[in-house]
């Protein structure tokens, strides 16, 4: 027999809907909170904040030199390796050429942001090493600690480079859908972006955990809305002019606590604020 439906039956649900989503939207936020906890480590630990800095001078300043380079050089690029174009109209391989050679530059730019983090992590391991273990120790210490090996590190960050460009191929695609197109894959890249950001940052602290790549996903899951505010924090932080270098020590930080709190230690919600 099916229940009866009243109207108090149906505004305990809507109640219970909304109680839900606020929820929701309230672990979203936390995640911003969990950046700004990052933040607040440089009136703690100034020199090693500004220790973290130089990582992601150097992989920027590596990475616009390349991109000056290549841009310098993208039709010379393109005509060696498109020598049969030179045998068509000299109007159309000019103009072949030159879509090309833009088609080269906006693919390396593309592929630069979205390997930033991972190289920059990947780098400065020695100099994000001492964050992160400075909260670990504040906000109690670890127990066992266990390293995962340099070439370990590296197979994690190609394999989070290569699905995030994958994907953002994907969500481009999505731009040639009439009317909403634009729009959806812009919100969906940006998000999707956010969460790999997440990942890539908590991975060093639960690693130190000796937990495995899936293990760290299981975790992540627990707290979807938080990981994913964090990680569209950061990225919020990142279209800031020269944002990307200055909120990468306050990210390791700040995914430093956000571990703790998804394992259920202390640097979650409550702990080391200001």
């Amino acid at each position: 027999m099916t229940p009866r439906t009243t109207p108090r039956t149906t505004l305990r649900q809507a109640a219970g809907t909304t109680t839900r989503a606020a929820g929701v939207v309230s672990e979203f936020f936390s995640g911003f909170a969990t950046l700004f906890r990052g933040f607040t480590w440089w009136k703690r630990r100034p020199d090693l904040m500004l220790l973290g800095l130089l990582p992601a001078l150097i992989v920027a300043a590596g990475l616009v030199a390349l991109v000056l380079v290549i841009a310098t050089n993208a039709e010379a690029i393109v005509a060696f390796v498109t020598p049969f174009a030179d045998t068509w109209d000299p109007g159309s391989a000019r103009l072949f050429r030159a879509v090309a050679a833009l088609g080269l530059l906006i693919g390396f730019v593309v592929l630069a942001a979205f390997g930033f983090t991972a190289l920059t992590l990947l780098i400065g391991d020695w100099f994000y090493e001492r964050i992160w273990w400075a909260v670990e120790t504040e906000l109690g210490g670890l127990g066992d600690r266990h390293e995962p090996g340099f070439w370990r590190a590296v197979g994690d960050s190609l394999r989070l480079v290569v699905r995030t460009v994958l994907f953002s191929a994907l969500f481009a695609l999505l731009g040639f859908i009439p009317v909403i197109g634009t729009v959806l894959g812009a919100v969906l890249g940006f998000v999707f972006t956010g969460r790999i950001l997440a990942i890539e940052l908590t991975t060093r602290p639960l690693e130190a955990r000796g937990m495995t790549r899936v293990e760290r996903r299981a975790a992540l899951r627990t707290r979807s809305p938080r990981v994913l505010g964090f990680g569209v924090a950061v990225q919020l932080c990142f279209l800031v002019p020269g944002g990307a270098i200055l909120v990468m020590p306050a990210a390791v930080a700040g995914a430093t606590h956000l571990s703790r709190h998804l394992l259920g230690g202390t640097g979650g919600e409550d702990a080391a604020t200001m």
